[in-house]
């Protein structure tokens, strides 16, 4: 599955690499929120947690969904800025449909929730299409969607609010400690593009991140088959320390295409039983099984979702999921009439750290 970036009418560099605090303090607050897909920064997040007042503990966990099982896009900057403050205030410049749907995309869960060019803010069908979606993930999505589409401004007021609370909290701290590796990235990055070229600088960002012989498209490999087009100043590489293992790309639609790319190479995982690896990669074996925990790295999921997005049926999705609790990679967790499946990431790791790194992708 690949993600397709035509840049063929890009004037100049189809890429340019640049540091972002505010694409780094997201990283930071995923970690947060998924503390498991991060085993390296576990500490460090066990100890923001402990540190944080309760009142920014309560917000950020208000609005974790902005950056939880995916982050919304403009928390990604197209054009990063030197300081956290500067990207705030071009946040602000964000129209509320803008910022609205792409807070539903990742409130709702997925990324296939499409609103057909309706603002959820003007339409209702759009309105209660995304109101049906978040109740359906869970009590916290669903109040803060009802906010959200009843005082956006409010509720951006509040996100940004939180994110500077942030700043004094714990990220300046972190920013200071990773930005000279970051630094050390980038200058790593443009020496390559200035002296081979686009080619050689992506082949350096990660090994799932190609241009095509043409170059005219940018082959990003991903969850699912989309494409979009770079307008204007190409596609934008972010690094991150933090992000590590994630490959996370901006290609909605009228956003400008940013791929933030881990900085660290990944630490191979502990050796395991032979039978332990027979048994899950006999279970991973299938492509629709490897689709749907790739799927489930985001966040939890019913049957039901996991059959929408892949447009199959649920009885079909059953089976695929029976096969991997099997071989022990899945938990199921009851929550009302639903029953949600997570990723065992610990039991994922001990396969070790290509198939951690393409899962968590």
């Amino acid at each position: 599955m690949t993600l397709r970036i035509d840049v063929s009418g890009v004037g100049g560099e189809p890429v340019r690499f640049a540091a972002s605090p505010l694409a780094e303090l997201t990283a930071m607050l995923h970690v947060l929120a998924e503390p498991g897909h991060h085993p390296l920064f576990a500490g460090w997040a066990a100890d923001v947690w402990a540190g944080l007042l309760p009142e920014l503990a309560e917000r950020l966990r208000e609005a974790e969904f902005l950056w939880r099982s995916s982050q919304a896009d403009f928390l990604l900057p197209a054009r990063p800025r030197p300081t956290l403050a500067e990207e705030l205030d071009d946040v602000d410049l964000i129209s509320d449909e803008t910022y609205v749907t792409a807070a539903l995309v990742t409130t709702c869960g997925s990324s296939r929730v499409h609103f057909r060019g309706a603002s959820p803010l003007t339409d209702a069908v759009a309105r209660e299409r995304a109101l049906e979606v978040a109740q359906a993930r869970g009590a916290l999505q669903e109040a803060f969607a009802e906010r959200l589409l009843a005082d956006p401004g409010a509720v951006r007021a509040r996100v940004r609010e939180t994110l500077e609370e942030c700043a004094g909290a714990f990220f300046e701290r972190a920013w200071a400690g990773v930005a000279v590796r970051i630094a050390d990235d980038l200058r790593l990055k443009n020496e390559l593009l200035r002296r081979r070229g686009p080619a050689a600088a992506l082949a350096s960002v990660s090994g799932a991140v190609t241009l095509a012989a043409d170059g005219g498209r940018i082959v990003v490999d991903k969850v699912q088959d989309k494409a979009t087009v770079a307008r204007g100043a190409g596609v934008t590489f972010i690094p991150s320390v933090f992000g590590r293992p994630h490959l996370v790309a901006v290609h909605a639609p009228g956003w400008h295409p940013v791929v933030q790319y881990p900085v660290a190479e990944p630490e191979p995982g502990d050796p395991v039983p032979l039978e332990t690896v027979t048994l899950r990669l006999e279970a991973l074996a299938h492509p629709v099984r490897l689709r749907l925990l790739r799927t489930l790295a985001r966040g939890p999921h019913t049957t039901g979702e996991l059959a929408g997005f892949w447009d199959l049926t649920a009885p079909e999705v059953s089976r695929h999921l029976a096969v991997l609790r099997r071989a022990g990679l899945l938990t199921g967790r009851r929550d009302g009439r639903y029953v949600r499946y997570s990723l065992n990431l610990s039991d994922l790791t001990a396969l070790g750290t290509d198939l951690l790194s393409a899962v968590l992708r």
